[in-house]
């Protein structure tokens, strides 16, 4: 039997599946306004063409920040500001939902499931 929690993630998995809102641990300033969480998109294939799906899954952080400016909204990040600006945890957290969209439906909502 699922748990509230769980049938919840599970909802939200089936409402909007190809974003996810990543709560930062050390929020940031941007243009005068506190950023708290940032939204992850599902990479295109045209993104994942500029990387090793390989190096993405194996948690390489130059690929995961070639990605991010192209699947990242509210805000929209650049490379400057990843190098500058987000803690290496955020990065590391906002890859994860990356390497989480190149699985599997099923797979991420088991995933969802063990949350």
């Amino acid at each position: 039997m699922r748990t509230p929690e769980q049938i919840e993630n599970l909802k939200s998995i089936q409402q909007d599946s190809d974003i996810e809102v990543v709560t930062l641990d050390s929020p940031f300033t941007l243009a005068g306004v506190e950023i708290k969480s940032v939204e992850v998109r599902k990479p295109s294939v045209t993104a994942l063409r500029k990387v090793r799906i390989a190096d993405i899954l194996n948690g390489d952080v130059n690929s995961i920040c070639t990605l991010l400016p192209l699947c990242t909204t509210n805000p929209t990040l650049t490379k400057q500001q990843l190098d500058t600006l987000i803690d290496p945890v955020d990065i590391i957290q906002m890859g994860g939902a990356i390497i989480t969209f190149l699985q599997p439906k099923s797979v991420r909502a088991e995933i969802a499931l063990q949350q």
